[in-house]
């Protein structure tokens, strides 16, 4: 018997849908290479998928095709770094641009090539199956270039440091057994001294500030080492290298400073209250007034809610911008930050909640100041505890970043302020709440429950 032969079933969307964008592109992004879609019958039959190279004589030269063939949307995907280019150059030429996470196309029929790839993703955005990512005006985006940049420069700044460590514990230099901070006053006072050729215990110890924890007499006993000449010369490069990324990270502040200072005030007659009083010696906090030119920008101070200072502050707005309009509430806000349980529901069961990890270095920032928050007295404080304490501190975490997004929300959106609310307060309410299930419990069971005066 002659075989059947199954007609291949045609890789499309059903008829029955609504086209939306008529004139929309797909391109999917490479490193080296771009391949481009664009409808049947804007261009020759035949011609309706080219490849263009990453250079950008190649990338005006694309977007002068997608000209010539009437697009006017194209949608990409977010392909690591390489979309910023293609991007950058079509939004200047007019078009409307939308980014896609790869996790809505990843999922196309048939062979997985790059010509099969820009035909699914026109196909997908012609019928408006695609959902844009969320992407801040030109401004916030300068903004966040330099932030985005200044920690990287943190990061790597923190390097040197390291290696300044690992000499001084070569030369059996104990500073880290006195000193909470090697880059501290103390600390790079002693190491200066050193590399002047200064290396008498007495004097070394000589340089404490009063306020160490430790006497002099244990800093004699710490400055005594073995001063080789290849340790001292790692330590030497170390601390330059370790200047060195200070000044760039100073650059960097300078330029964030100039960026804010241009724009223009819309605090208007609102005052900004005192501040919380700030730890000294911080590292790496900002070489400029930000809570000021931050609150200039946006009319509200973020620093007021607890755990949030003016470098994290800096770092929520360069991700998310000012203006809340992308999400229609609060909760939306939080799901796109992933700091909300995620659904999972199948069949009518509640599966997991676990949500998927986020690198947002927005959401980063709030998880920071939750973890700090802990630590503090107030009534976020008491509710990071209560869940620590029943839901480990994981959930904690997340649960109080999440009360941190919504607070964000409301001032950004509204322009209300944050009221500081004590641990007192907190507890209390918590305590009326509980007593008030425990008397609808009571009552559901035919049971009255009434509240005894506390013992004295």
């Amino acid at each position: 018997m002659a075989a059947k032969i199954r007609k291949k079933r045609q890789r499309s969307l059903p008829r029955h849908l609504k086209r939306v964008n008529f004139h929309a592109s797909g391109i999917d992004i490479g490193s080296r290479q771009h391949s481009v879609a664009v409808p049947r019958g804007s261009c020759k039959p035949g011609d309706e998928v080219k490849f263009f190279d990453t250079y950008t004589p190649n990338l005006e030269e694309m977007a002068d095709w997608l000209e010539e063939c009437g697009v006017d949307t194209v949608a990409m995907e977010s392909t690591g770094v390489y979309w910023i280019p293609v991007y950058e150059i079509l939004e200047v030429r007019g078009f409307e641009v939308i980014l896609v996470d790869t996790s809505q196309i990843k999922y196309a029929p048939g062979r997985k090539t790059d010509y099969l790839d820009c035909q699914w993703i026109q196909e997908l955005h012609t019928f408006g199956l695609l959902r844009g990512a969320f992407r801040p005006d030109d401004f916030i985006c300068q903004v966040r270039g330099y932030v985005r940049q200044r920690s990287t420069l943190v990061r790597e700044g923190s390097k040197p440091v390291q290696h300044m460590q690992k000499a001084l514990e070569q030369m059996n230099v104990k500073l880290n057994s006195v000193l909470r901070e090697v880059t501290g006053k103390t600390g790079m006072s002693i190491i200066e001294a050193i590399l002047d050729g200064d290396r008498t215990p007495e004097k070394l110890a000589s340089l404490r500030h009063k306020q160490c924890k430790h006497d002099e007499a244990e800093f004699v006993k710490a400055m005594q080492g073995n001063w080789r000449d290849e340790h001292l010369f790692a330590l030497r490069q170390s601390v330059d290298l370790w200047r060195y990324y200070k000044t760039k990270i100073t650059e960097c502040d300078v330029e964030i400073a100039k960026l804010l200072g241009e724009q223009p005030n819309i605090s208007g007659d609102k005052s900004l209250a005192s501040g919380r009083a700030k730890r000294p010696n911080r590292r790496n906090e900002l070489n400029f007034d930000g809570r000021t030119m931050l609150f200039q920008l946006t009319g509200v101070d973020l620093t007021s809610i607890e755990g949030i200072e003016e470098s994290s502050a800096l770092t929520i707005i360069s991700e998310i911008g000012t203006d809340m309009s992308p999400w229609d509430n609060a909760k939306r806000f939080a799901s796109w930050l992933k700091v909300c349980p995620g659904n999972n529901k199948s069949g009518g069961y509640n599966k997991s909640g676990k949500n998927r990890r986020s690198a947002n270095r927005a959401a980063q920032a709030l998880r920071i100041a939750a973890q700090t928050i802990g630590r503090s007295k107030t009534a976020l404080g008491a509710f990071y505890r209560r869940k620590a304490a029943t839901r480990g501190a994981a959930i904690a975490i997340k649960a109080t970043a999440h009360k941190l997004a919504v607070l964000v929300y409301s001032m950004l959106k509204y322009g209300t302020e944050y009221v500081t609310r004590s641990q007192e307060d907190y507890e209390q309410k918590y305590r009326d709440r509980q007593v008030r299930f425990l008397k609808r419990q009571a009552k559901r069971l035919g049971f009255h429950l009434s509240e005894s005066a506390e013992p004295s």
